[in-house]
Formats: C-alpha cells, structure tokens, sequence
C-alpha cells in the first residue's frame, strides 16, 4: 500500500491507499485518511474512507466498522492492524452495506432521498508558490470527487468546493494540516491565513458544477457572473464584497 503523513500541532494525518484483490470481481483502491489526535492512541483517531470502487453508502460502513475495531484497540497502536482488518474484511463489510441498503430501500416502499450534497467556500490571504499550490488543490479535489472552482481576481483568492459532505471535511483537514505553500523565505509551510466563508448544504436552487476549475477573472463583475451562474448570487453578495474592504 501506500501513505503519506503530515505532522502538525494537534496530532499526525496519515494518507493511505491500499488496493483490496479479487473483491467482486475487481480490485478495490481505498483511500483512507487517519487523524491521530496528540493523545492517540488513548482516543480513536478521526477516520475518512474513498473509493472509485465502492458507494457513499459503502465508503461510510467501512468508516464506521473501522471506528468499532478502533474502539477495540485503545491504548495501543491501531493503525497497522485496522488496515489489516479491513483487508481480510472488506467483502464482508460490502455485503452487509448491500443489505442494508436493500432493507432501507423495502421500507422506504420506493420513495427515495437525494443524497445530501455540501458546499464550501474558503478564503486565501495569498499563494507564494502559486504554481504547486494550484497543483496541490487540483490533487485534492480529484481524489475527493469535489467539483467547483479556484478563483483567482487580484489579490482575492476564493475556494469553492461542492460534494460529499464527508469529503468536503477532508479536504478541510487537508488545507489545514498539509504543507501547501511557502514562508517568506521559502521554507515550506502549512496554510495559516484560510478563512471558511461557508459550509453548508447545496439547496435545491443552486446549480451542481460537474468539474474542477482553476479560473482568473479580471474584474469583480466576472467574478460575480460566475456565482450567478451557479446560483449563488446571494452567497457572493455576503461574503464577497466585504473582501474588498
């Protein structure tokens, strides 16, 4: 498998991806993200899971049966052993989500919810290494199925994310505790001066953007055209302007 880790204040974040063989049929790329908090292992560490492969409803069930075992393991490491756990398990984890889905599906007597869709809007002070920077975010969006854009109008540097409302946490843990840009004398550092402006569900009236983009406008107007096209000229109107002052 393979992982990365980033250090921080409260804690370590770890990136793993670890590819599960001959699941049905086909082989199964998860991507889990560990939060260890500072007093790991006494408390169980924050879990995310992904995967191309597997549903949302699959990727929560095998989040909260590694969250159980986690639970069966405090006061000692358990990072290595849940990855172990959900490896010899993970058919069985999808078997189970299977079912309950079926029974949920039953009851509901064929009426059916719209999985919950959450926005997200942050604020950059600035990029010193834009060009990595922009690289990094793209990665991040990719990996997490995030759609939105990277907005860039003079010194205004705006974020906006849709997705997941479990993926939209993780890239805030993301933007939080990784190393994404450089210290005026460049030495890598983590993004200290990130304002969330929103986080909230996508309402009915907004438009879904169905890709990532990284864009530069030239004057506010452009800016304001872009979230009026999604919808969101409301949002833009409270948290866009008094940027400018």
């Amino acid at each position: 498998f393979f992982f990365l880790y980033f250090p921080e204040m409260n804690g370590i974040s770890f990136r793993i991806q670890i590819t599960v063989k001959e699941l049905l049929d086909t082989d199964v790329l998860l991507k889990l993200l560990f939060h260890l908090p500072v007093n790991y292992p006494s408390t169980v560490p924050d879990i995310s899971v992904n995967s191309d492969q597997l549903t949302r409803a699959q990727c929560m069930e095998v989040k909260d049966k590694l969250l159980e075992q986690a639970k069966k393991h405090l006061s000692e490491p358990m990072v290595h052993d849940l990855i172990l756990w959900i490896q010899q398990h993970l058919k069985d984890v999808i078997k189970q989500s299977a079912t309950v889905c079926n029974e949920k599906t039953t009851l509901s007597k064929g009426t059916s919810t719209e999985d919950g869709i959450w926005m997200l809007l942050l604020h950059l002070d600035h990029m010193r290494a834009k060009a990595k920077y922009v690289k990094t975010v793209e990665k991040w969006a990719s990996d997490l199925r995030l759609t939105g854009r990277l907005m860039f109008m003079g010194k205004i540097i705006l974020i906006l994310l849709q997705g997941d409302r479990s993926s939209i946490k993780d890239y805030l843990i993301l933007q939080k505790t990784s190393k994404v840009d450089v210290d005026s004398s460049g030495k890598k550092c983590k993004e200290k001066m990130m304002s969330v402006l929103c986080e909230t569900e996508v309402q009915s009236q907004y438009k879904r953007f169905q890709t990532f983009e990284v864009k530069e406008y030239s004057t506010l107007k452009e800016l304001q055209k872009e979230f009026e096209t999604a919808g969101l000229t409301t949002l833009f109107s409270e948290f866009v302007p008094p940027l400018l002052k």
